[in-house]
């Protein structure tokens, strides 16, 4: 797996650890390079070079690769062919085989757009993956992955944006609370105690 790129693209700092950490630290455990794309600073939840920091403390928990940022204003990522360039670009230098980002059924609009964004970018992508996130709508996934033996390094990802963790809109339930409550049904769905569901848009499987 040591030739195998991956890019997981994100709206926000901690979008990507709620949706896809586990497999991504599967996958770079595994030899796998991977490489985080955050499109903005996350400024509307917190301040942007305290995100930032807690964003590189989760990546060097996951084993990433790199991590490139965006340049986008929190909640006014639009859809236009600035942020699609933006993403092929990233996309030139990491040439991944797979990408997983943001289910394009949102009720942010950051990730709504986004998703549609890389929809159109991805669109040569042998494997493209939608996770899913706390404000995603008919979330229908397809795809599992078993996060039952990284599931506590999903939750230390998920901690390191402590000033995010409580910020849940749901009074007395935290982001672990909510992340442990998610990977238990997708594994009952999957038929394994913790996991991680996908909506492929494509998927290739190597025979």
């Amino acid at each position: 797996m040591a030739d195998l790129n991956i890019l997981a693209i994100g709206a926000h700092p901690d979008d990507i650890e709620f949706g896809c950490s586990g497999t991504l630290m599967k996958y770079a455990r595994k030899g796998a390079s991977v490489y985080l794309l955050i499109l903005s600073g996350g400024g509307a939840g917190g301040d942007p070079g305290e995100r930032r920091r807690e964003q590189e403390e989760s990546g060097r928990i996951m084993g990433v690769k790199g991590i490139f940022w965006g340049d986008y204003e929190d909640t006014r990522i639009p859809v236009d062919k600035g942020l699609i360039d933006t993403i092929e670009h990233y996309m030139d230098l990491v040439r991944p085989e797979f990408i997983f980002t943001h289910y394009p059924e949102d009720t942010h609009q950051d990730h709504r757009n986004l998703a549609s964004a890389v929809i159109s970018a991805g669109r040569y992508t042998r494997n493209l993956l939608f996770y899913e996130g706390p404000t995603s709508v008919n979330f229908d996934p397809n795809v599992f992955v078993d996060i039952s033996s990284v599931f506590d390094d999903k939750v230390r990802c998920l901690e390191a944006h402590s000033s995010q963790v409580m910020k849940t809109n749901i009074e007395g339930l935290s982001i672990i609370d909510i992340a442990r409550a998610c990977a238990h049904f997708r594994g009952t769905q999957g038929r394994v105690r913790l996991a991680e569901g996908f909506r492929s848009l494509r998927l290739f499987i190597n025979i």
